[in-house]
């Protein structure tokens, strides 16, 4: 099984112009790209209940490495 990951920018509540990446990754287990991003929602909802100061404002999802489908 390989990996699959969300990636999302995230900017600072307090410093809106201080956006960076980040990545949640997870073992896909069979999952499409697809199916990644039909379950993303849940991920980055639980993700931002633990970032309170941070706000997702696009993303995608992707296999490591290979980051060519955005959302």
């Amino acid at each position: 099984m390989g990996l699959i990951e969300v990636i999302m920018t995230v900017c600072s509540l307090a410093h809106p112009g201080g956006c960076q990446e980040q990545h949640l990754q997870f073992v896909d287990q069979g999952a499409s790209l697809t199916q990644c991003e039909m379950e993303a929602p849940i991920y980055m909802a639980a993700w931002s209940n633990e970032h309170p100061g941070q706000l997702i404002t696009k993303w995608r999802c992707a296999y490591p490495n290979q980051e060519d489908k955005p959302i």
